[in-house]
């Protein structure tokens, strides 16, 4: 009996280490296959346009430094390929950042009033006459959103009981209602700043170029950073407040420096692309289905998978209706609304 005893110790070790590494080379696995997807999303955004396509193979010679027919066409798609890229990404790491740090599975980018504060500071420059460039829109949409960001937090923590998902998710609701009205009643008054506007509002990276890469690269940069350097922290919040607090979290602290991540890429890409819907809320959940909860796996592929979804959003809206083009925006919009209406028929977001 004592014999049998010591040996299933020695036994079921062999058994738990196969485990853990079938599930790392599982992970593995999709990993590659998200960067293989995401690969195939970057040709085809240099190759497939609503005038002029080329094959894929002349897309990544050119890519590759080859001087060939497709260069001239793939380096005129290249930015609006960068864009689509670092926008995608950072909107979707903010998204999963949010819903792990509010434990809300309808958080995005739009639950702290990112989006609209930014909206609300373009359309002031707008009507004061001091947004004219692309830079700054940047400026100001950084600006606004981070402005609307940090007054959710702070009214939020004031109240009985600090800042809990709750009293994050109201707040922000009710911030991104009063820069809405703001919003509208300037544009109301300002025929010219509706024009300019409404195109930077449907979300579009399209007619942007790299030359402001320089100044919005290190926010993304910053914030991708501090996003990935709390995976696990993410993990115990997700425990709750006071078993993160047993283990050693100061949750108002982490709670703090994770917002600030979230938003610095939400700020970010929404100043470049104007903003981007449902990339931050679905992308995640499909994601999490995939991998399940652990923010170590889930940050990463949602990483990847959010650019994939925007660059081919962007293929798309080139080809759906030539010889125009429908913004990259409005078609996430358009996928984005069945995919989570089919993953709350399943049951993957329970609200």
């Amino acid at each position: 009996m004592s014999t049998k005893a010591q040996s299933r110790p020695a036994s079921d070790a062999p058994t738990k280490e196969f485990g853990r590494g079938s599930r790392r080379a599982s992970f593995v696995t999709k990993l590659v296959l998200a960067s293989l997807a995401l690969v195939a999303a970057v040709l085809l955004s240099v190759a497939v346009g609503s005038s002029e396509s080329v094959s894929i193979p002349d897309a990544l010679g050119a890519l590759l430094g080859q001087n060939n027919d497709a260069s001239a066409v793939v380096d005129a798609r290249l930015d609006r390929t960068v864009v689509a890229l670092l926008v995608g990404a950072a909107v979707a790491l903010s998204g999963a950042s949010l819903q792990g740090l509010t434990r809300n599975p309808l958080a995005d980018p739009g639950l702290l009033g990112v989006n609209a504060g930014a909206s609300l500071a373009v359309v002031t420059g707008l009507t004061l006459g001091i947004a004219g460039s692309q830079l700054s829109f940047i400026a100001l949409a950084l600006l606004g959103g981070s402005i609307a960001a940090a007054l959710v937090y702070a009214i939020a923590s004031a109240g009985v009981g600090g800042s809990t998902p709750i009293t994050l998710a109201l707040t922000g609701a009710a911030v991104t209602a009063g820069c809405t009205s703001l919003t509208a009643s300037m544009l109301m008054r300002d025929q010219g700043a509706l024009d300019v506007f409404r195109f930077w509002q449907v979300g579009s990276v399209g007619g942007r170029d790299l030359d402001n890469l320089p100044v919005t690269l290190p926010f993304l940069i910053l914030g991708a950073v501090i996003v990935f350097a709390s995976a696990r922290t993410l993990n115990a919040l997700a425990l709750g407040d006071d078993l993160a607090r047993s283990l050693g979290q100061r949750v108002l602290l982490v709670r703090l420096l994770i917002a600030t991540g979230a938003v610095l890429l939400a700020c970010t890409a929404t100043s470049i692309a104007g903003p981007i819907a449902f990339v931050g809320l679905v992308v995640p959940h499909l994601v999490r289905f995939v991998v399940g909860p652990d923010h170590s796996k889930l940050l990463p592929l949602s990483a990847l998978a959010g650019a994939t979804m925007l660059l081919l959003a962007d293929v798309i809206g080139r080809v759906i209706a030539p010889p125009g083009e429908v913004s990259a925006g409005i078609l996430t919009a358009l996928v984005g609304v069945p995919a989570l209406l089919v993953l709350l028929r399943r049951k993957v977001v329970t609200l």
